[in-house]
């Protein structure tokens, strides 16, 4: 089911894998061009964002590969589920990350997929470069250390 967010945000979507993954430097938040079986289907918090990704095509940015099930109650005229979808950005930011994309070699991962305070379909991206395996060990023990600070200072505190 869908989570609650301090913002009043209604979380559908999370990819909790992203940050493990890549070292995410910048968090853009876009809108979708959506049918009107796939809001409902995202109100009932049906969604997976874990496996998907955006790429820069034809001047826009596409998120590819998200499953978004179709409605439960839908007809024939029934959205299919693993559809391209167009990302609503401004002109200036699509080609700031069209270029990092292309030239630096980023990659752009989707982070949250939510229904902001106006109740509009909302998608966090995510500018980060990938880690290395080392990397990630680094962070793993980095976040086990501060657990075991948090510990320490609770014990003698």
């Amino acid at each position: 089911m869908a989570a609650k967010l301090k913002e009043g945000r209604k979380v559908v979507a999370e990819n909790r894998r992203a940050r493990h993954e890549y070292f995410i430097e910048d968090v853009i938040e876009a809108g979708l061009v959506l049918t009107g079986t796939e809001v409902k289907a995202l109100r009932e918090g049906k969604a997976n964002i874990a496996e998907s990704y955006a790429s820069p095509e034809d001047g826009a940015i596409w998120l590819i590969n998200a499953n978004i099930p179709e409605y439960s109650a839908g007809n024939r005229e029934n959205h299919e589920p693993k559809r391209k979808r167009k990302l609503l950005l401004h002109k200036r930011e699509i080609a700031r990350l069209s270029q990092a994309v292309e030239r630096k070699g980023y990659t752009l991962t989707p982070l949250r997929l939510y229904f902001n305070e106006r109740g509009r379909a909302k998608l966090e991206i995510g500018l980060g470069q990938g880690k290395k395996l080392h990397d990630k060990r680094d962070t793993s023990k980095q976040r086990d250390w501060n657990r075991q600070k948090q510990r320490l200072m609770k014990d003698l505190g």
